[in-house]
């Protein structure tokens, strides 16, 4: 019998891919054990799973406890989506950077928000890993807790488990895009690879033809289109190709679109277009929001989603199981698969799934200007999961002078004296740095 054990079930992830899981084709039972060290999220979870399995007919075991240790013995599959005291924190991750200049909108992949995420989250998450090696050496990881790229560079480089880190941006973004150019999503011909959240689509076609003429006119004449992802469709205009992610996020990623208010104002819109503070607003609603959800599922006001989604959990573990062959893209280690970028790094490409587990594909060189774009950022990645596994306040303090929004606005002083005070506020949840 099959045994999943995930981490962090209070998150809004759980209710999609236990759903998810619960629809493979062939898989009617198994044991789901849902973790979380908040025990009332705990109980509300595991008792809205029980309700979606029993309304899929299916026979899966759902068992919950506070400790991981008691439940991931011998787990086939460990999938990942815990959040390290990221409600406490986030207005400490937007509103000192806030103070010297650097106004993030989302702030949980690099810059000053991602940076602290990462320094407070890979500790635990490699204590994990300990325990996921000596209690079931053989399990998949597929991880979703972000910062996405971090998060796996530290789990090549700290464990030998077998690990893959996923995302929606890639898959989303490609039914955004066909959405945009009016064509059948079956029938758009795409390829895309990159880093995490950063990833390109440097093939766009259908029947045989380059659509992005097409997509950079439509953006220039429809200003309704244009209206929609104001950030990508500028570097599409300015670098040739679109991105994965959203507006929002890509706004944080690259030097140009927020190291001044005015230019806030003229390329980034609310929400995930590039809302200042996006994140920090809104976030505690969202958590509070998702628990009010699942009372009401459980009370039986409402009816959960039993739709199965376009996330990866499910179709790699179906890959694996019953060696139906899947295309994922996931997050690797670059072994050559994208030559101009960083060799042993994290890269995001195409991966084959069968019987033999989860296999990367060679994608090639990136164009070069897009290549260069993701190497800012994998730079910070590097020196931040080198600060933590080195125990180093000084290559912490190196890893946010390196960002290129942060780095775009303040001087290598006024960065130390931001990351000092991110560091004072947020230290009960960082182990000490020396």
């Amino acid at each position: 019998m099959i045994k999943i054990t995930y981490l962090g079930a209070g998150s809004a992830f759980a209710p999609t891919l236990s759903k998810d899981i619960f629809q493979i084709p062939g898989l009617d039972e198994g044991e789901l054990c849902l973790v979380d060290i908040d025990p009332e999220r705990l109980r509300l979870s595991r008792e809205a799973t029980e309700i979606v399995n029993k309304k899929l007919g299916k026979k899966w075991k759902v068992a919950a406890s506070t400790d991981r240790r008691q439940v991931m013995a011998d787990s086939d599959f460990i999938i990942n989506t815990i959040e390290v005291s990221g409600v406490k924190t986030v207005k400490h991750d937007y509103e000192i950077p806030l103070k010297y200049g650097v106004d993030q909108c989302i702030g949980d992949t690099i810059g000053p928000g991602g940076i602290m995420k990462a320094l407070r989250t890979i500790p635990p998450w490699l204590e994990i890993l300990r325990d996921a090696q000596e209690l079931c050496p053989d399990a998949n990881i597929l991880n979703y807790t972000n910062p996405m790229s971090m998060m796996m560079l530290a789990t090549f480089r700290a464990s030998e488990m077998r690990a893959v880190g996923l995302c929606h941006s890639v898959q989303g973004t490609s039914m955004t895009l066909a959405d945009y150019l009016e064509v059948p999503y079956e029938e758009l011909e795409w390829r895309c690879a990159g880093i995490n959240h950063m990833a390109w689509f440097t093939q766009l076609a259908h029947s045989g033809k380059d659509m992005y003429p097409i997509l950079k006119e439509k953006a220039k004449k429809d200003k309704e289109l244009y209206e929609r992802d104001p950030v990508k469709f500028e570097v599409l205009f300015h670098m040739g190709y679109f991105v994965t992610e959203s507006s929002g996020h890509m706004s944080e990623y690259l030097p140009y679109f927020r190291k001044r208010p005015e230019l806030i104002d003229k390329y980034c819109r609310e929400g995930y277009r590039g809302g200042r503070g996006f994140y920090s607003r809104n976030w505690p609603q969202w958590r509070e929001d998702l628990d009010e959800t699942r009372r009401r599922i459980i009370r039986g006001e409402i009816e959960p989603d039993l739709e199965r989604s376009v996330e990866y959990a499910s179709e790699i573990i179906e890959g694996i199981m019953f060696d139906r062959r899947k295309v994922i893209h996931g997050n690797v280690l670059n072994t050559g698969l994208i030559p101009n970028l960083p060799q042993n790094e994290v890269v995001e490409v195409a991966c084959l799934v069968d019987r033999h587990g989860i296999s990367p594909i060679y994608f090639g060189e990136l164009p070069p200007q897009l290549a260069a774009l993701n190497r800012s950022n994998m730079a910070v990645y590097d020196m931040a999961v080198r600060a933590i596994m080195n125990n180093s306040y000084e290559m912490a303090e190196q890893a946010l002078m390196l960002d290129p929004l942060t780095s775009a606005v303040c001087s290598l002083a006024e960065i130390r004296e931001m990351f000092a005070e991110l560091y004072e506020a947020e230290k009960d949840y960082i182990p000490r740095l020396e």
